[in-house]
């Protein structure tokens, strides 16, 4: 036990001064101590940046990305990460600080011997490669966070930093020391492990959703033919139309999956896209022939249908007159998309092939003005004709009246005297210099028609297509307006249907049709809208309509309500057809059609009669012929995509069967993409 003397000499026994062995084991007690406190910390303040790493890197890719669905549950993402981002924060930010003071106060502690400006000798310093080789695993252990700074990143040794500090104090030059350590601190290696590594910008995340283009496209608004009651107005007249441009635009749509705007459906263009093997005429002297049938309708049990279906005299090669082609090519500046002038070169090319050698082509272009880019040629001289093609380029605005003038100018340079003169107008959409209305387009193709020059259109590409004016002048132009949306429809149009498309056997064709009050209560055309004509015009020789290729197939389908079904449309009180007013001739009889045509080189029209009876009536709709029940499908299909109340409860399924049932043969695979493009509006409905 010690006594309180003792321990009063203790007190009063002068303090020893600081040995340099006793200095140097106290430091390496501390720095034992300090490694065995924090052996998994890393050194310095940099090492808040690199804690916090992942959370931060999904706080950004939240911020940043489309990666939450709806505000409520970015809510309950955010708020618990923020939550843990801060409390880190925080709690590394004292670590930091803490650590921090550390250092300073060992650096504090150096004896200060020397003067600030006086420079130490330089062999005293540790060398550049010693600090090198010290600074390596340190600079090593930071790339892994450079490279991924997602990832878990390793912390420099503690011990490597302990044996440097330690080397420094034991050197002769202390304060030069830390102004080399300091150099250190900010040389690239430690810069790329204590500085926070630098974010590049985020790219746009790929899910944006790109504003949509605004949509140009002009078509004719129409309404959808009314139920008319046959004891009121038991006559309809319209003009034919094998045009098949609304097919092509509906395909696009579905295609793009989204459901066609109903006034770009006209369902007899769609019904006559597709080639029928109707019985034709035996030889030239008759253009074509009738087929009537009568049989149930599908979507409506108390209903029947009235089938007319034509088809062209088919004719041969051999026959065939020699040609005069005026290609009039828009190449304005909206033309620069690949669906629109490069598949227009492409197409063109595809009929070049299918010209004889003795046929003529001529290139007439127009953009900011018009130009002819190739003189009539013979399409022996295929090279050059093609070198023409491919030599057409986009740009300027679209003066289309100056192009036709030039374009029917040609055409007339190298008339072809009981041929066939056509211009052949490919374009995307307005003609926006010159004469641009629809009525004025109208007269000038109507003056140049006399001249017996037809013209047809072929539309391409979408969001600037002016479906109204290609109807306009293609009708008023004895011609035809199909739309080319793919190579395909380019090699159906110009190749498979080259004959239908360049060669007409008739020309002004216009159908009649009076139905008997005693046999049908009420009738519905079906389709044929923009084509409909006036009772008196049937007659009207100077009344224009449309014309028929070689080898066409056009059908027209009425929905008739027999005498004694539920009508729509109440009868007249006084309409009643009695014995003592002379009652019905031909009673038996549903109805009598009546079609004018003219050949295409004459100028008053002929007539074809044809009278239906029961003798054209099929017991049920299976019964009826493989084509007929096709054509009523896409007929049906058509009205579904219109919206209209006659097919509101036939469902798609119930079309697809009927097409199935009837797809017969089907070389080019028409019938078969009819069938997914019902599978696509069934499952965009």
């Amino acid at each position: 036990m010690v006594d309180d003397n003792e321990l009063k000499k203790l007190r009063d026994a002068a303090v020893p001064g600081p040995g340099a062995k006793a200095r140097a084991r106290a430091l390496a007690a501390a720095m034992t101590a300090f490694d065995e406190k924090d052996e998994a910390a890393p050194q310095g303040t940099a090492a808040t940046s690199r804690l916090t790493s992942r959370a931060l890197t999904l706080w950004r890719e939240i911020m940043q990305k489309k990666l939450i669905a709806t505000p409520a549950i970015a809510g309950l993402v955010a708020l618990p990460i923020a939550g843990y981002t801060a409390f880190h924060l925080m709690q590394e930010q004292r670590s930091a600080v803490d650590a921090s003071d550390s250092v300073a106060e060992t650096l504090a502690d150096k004896p200060a011997s020397a003067k600030p400006d006086t420079q130490p000798p330089l062999a005293a310093a540790p060398s550049t490669d010693e600090i090198k080789q010290k600074i390596a695993p340190v600079a090593s252990a930071a790339k892994p966070e450079a490279a991924a700074p997602a990832g878990n990143v390793q912390a420099a040794p503690r011990k490597e930093f302990a044996r440097m500090k330690s080397a420094e104090m034991k050197s002769a030059a202390p304060l030069a020391e830390s102004e080399s350590a300091d150099s250190l601190a900010r040389s690239p290696a430690s810069t790329t492990l204590m500085a926070e590594p630098s974010i590049a910008p985020a790219p746009m995340p790929a899910d944006t959703v790109q504003p949509r283009e605004e949509n140009r496209d002009r078509v004719q608004d129409f309404k959808t033919n009314p139920v008319r009651s046959a004891k009121e107005d038991p006559v309809s007249t319209f003009s034919i139309d094998v045009d098949t441009a609304s097919y092509s635009f509906v395909r696009r749509s579905l295609k793009d999956g989204l459901l066609p705007q109903a006034d770009t459906v006209r369902v007899e263009e769609m019904v006559n896209y597709f080639p029928y093997d109707w019985k034709g005429p035996t030889d030239a002297a008759t253009p074509f022939n009738t087929t009537v049938s009568v049989m149930p309708a599908p979507w409506n049990a108390e209903h029947k249908l009235m089938h007319v279906a034509i088809k062209g005299y088919d004719m041969q090669p051999t026959v065939q007159p020699k040609a005069n082609l005026v290609f009039l090519i828009d190449v304005s500046g909206s033309m620069d998309e690949p669906d629109k002038l490069p598949l227009l070169k492409s197409a063109f090319r595809l009929l070049i092939n299918k010209l004889k050698a003795d046929d003529t082509v001529s290139i007439v272009t127009y953009a900011g003005d018009a130009g002819t880019v190739l003189e009539p040629t013979k399409a022996s001289e295929k090279d050059k004709i093609l070198r023409a093609i491919d030599d057409l380029a986009p740009g300027g605005s679209t003066a289309g009246e100056a192009g036709i003038r030039e374009a029917y100018r040609l055409a007339q340079k190298s008339f072809v005297k009981s041929g066939i003169n056509r211009v052949m107008l490919a374009t995307d959409g307005d003609f926006n210099v010159g004469q641009t209305d629809d009525d004025d387009l109208k007269r000038l193709i109507e003056k140049q028609r006399e001249t017996g020059v037809f013209l047809s259109v072929f539309g391409f590409g979408r969001g600037n297509l002016n479906d109204q004016m290609m109807q306009t002048i293609a009708q008023n132009g004895n011609g035809t307006a199909a739309y080319i949306d793919t190579l395909a429809e380019a090699e159906k149009v110009l190749v498979e249907g080259a004959s239908s498309t360049l060669f007409p056997i008739a020309k002004d064709v216009k159908i009649q049709v009076e139905f008997n009050p005693a046999k049908v209560a009420e009738y519905r055309l079906i389709g044929y809208e923009t084509r409909a004509l006036n009772r008196e015009d049937f007659n009207n020789d100077r009344v224009d309509a449309g014309e028929i290729g070689s080898g066409h197939s056009v059908t027209a389908i009425y929905e008739l309500t027999p005498k004694g079904g539920t009508q729509q449309v109440d009868d007249l009180r006084y309409g009643e057809a009695t014995t003592s007013n002379g009652g019905v001739s031909n009673a038996d009889e549903f109805a009598f059609v009546k079609i004018r045509y003219k050949l295409p080189d004459a100028d008053t029209s002929k007539l074809i009669t044809t009278p239906v009876t029961g003798a054209n009536e099929v017991s049920s709709f299976d019964a009826a012929g493989a084509d007929q029940r096709f054509s009523v499908a896409v007929a049906a299909f058509g009205q579904k995509l219109r919206n209209e109340d006659a097919t509101a409860k036939f469902g798609y399924d119930r079309i697809q069967e009927i097409a199935s049932a009837a797809r017969g043969a089907d070389p080019f695979g028409y019938r078969a993409e009819f069938l997914s493009l019902v599978r696509l509006a069934a499952a965009m409905n």
